[in-house]
């Protein structure tokens, strides 16, 4: 029995056929990601390795697994043994596509494990929702590599996937503003608190124009409220819509040192990874090609003829 036409829209837009390259480039690019974050951008986990176990406050997966207080020994093995897996699962992914089913699911497990560590002992942090689902389900997808042009829906489900939970961290963060903080939050003082709290000395100079801050509050708030709208726009706007969210975060951070990285990888769902992977390679064949005959043209330049009689 054929399937109703609501159910086809809805199973076509929730499994799109997208080139197997995209997803090897989205996976190779997750898996370096992760071994910065564990080695420089979020390291609080391996110093609870070192912290009383008094201050242990089990979240809820953490009760449901009975997962125990962080140890010395645990966070070390936590946070080498998920960079390990995730230097040889981009190594593999990126060279020929082995093994992404067993690698990854031990990026997963390590990483998720080290950042629960992490958020046990107090906040919580809100831009790795998405990162979270990108590792889970990215060991579904089979063997994919760079350049491959083989179309999957399993790998386009994980990209929407990703998509829906990037796009709802915007949504939702709109959403929590107003349902804590009122509307006061986007008519009070909370980017000039921010500024003085946080504010990079290039960009103190924004206190002495509040009205461009509370305008900023206004604009983010709507900006975050119609996130979704990227679902149902074409390809080309999509692509803009995701470079504005790259700015948008370049400016926060210039001004008040605040990044969400984890979740600027994953807004690289939206964009066909593929094409500028193979642009740079591209480049990179180019770049190398005109030196390999710039140093063939030094190669062989005819010696000068120093026995040749002078004249008269």
């Amino acid at each position: 029995m054929d399937e109703p036409g609501g159910g086809r829209v809805m199973t076509s837009w929730l499994f799109p056929a997208v080139p197997l390259g995209r997803i090897a480039v989205f996976r190779t690019v997750t898996y370096l990601f992760v071994v910065l974050d564990v080695l420089w951008l979020h390291t609080s986990g391996w110093y609870h390795g070192y912290a009383d176990p008094v201050w242990y406050q089990p979240l809820i997966v953490g009760e449901v697994l009975h997962l125990p207080a962080a140890t010395v020994v645990l966070v070390n093995v936590l946070k080498w043994g998920t960079v390990a897996a995730a230097l040889v699962a981009a190594a593999l992914v990126a060279a020929v596509g082995r093994l992404p089913r067993l690698t990854g699911a031990l990026v997963a497990a390590g990483w998720i494990w080290y950042q629960y560590v992490a958020f046990a002992y107090g906040k919580v942090d809100h831009d790795r929702g998405d990162f979270v689902i990108a590792l889970l389900l990215l060991p579904t997808v089979g063997s994919a590599w760079w350049g491959d042009r083989r179309r999957s829906e399993a790998a386009g489900f994980v990209l929407r996937c990703v998509q829906v939970v990037a796009i709802a961290t915007y949504f939702l963060s709109a959403w929590a503003k107003v349902r804590f903080g009122g509307w006061d939050w986007v008519n009070s003082a909370t980017m000039v608190r921010a500024v003085v709290r946080r504010g990079t000395p290039w960009m103190r100079w924004l206190l002495d124009v509040p009205w461009l801050l509370h305008a900023t509050q206004w604009g983010l708030f709507i900006a975050e409220m119609t996130s979704p709208v990227i679902f149902f726009v074409p390809e080309r706007i999509r692509r803009w819509i995701v470079y504005g969210w790259f700015a948008f975060h370049a400016m926060t951070y210039a001004s008040i040192s605040i990044a969400f990285w984890p979740h600027l990888v994953m807004m690289l769902a939206f964009l066909p990874l593929e094409e500028y992977a193979a642009s740079l390679r591209g480049s990179w064949g180019a770049w190398r090609t005109r030196g390999s005959r710039r140093e063939g043209g030094r190669g062989s330049r005819p010696p000068t003829d120093r026995s040749r009689p002078q004249a008269g």
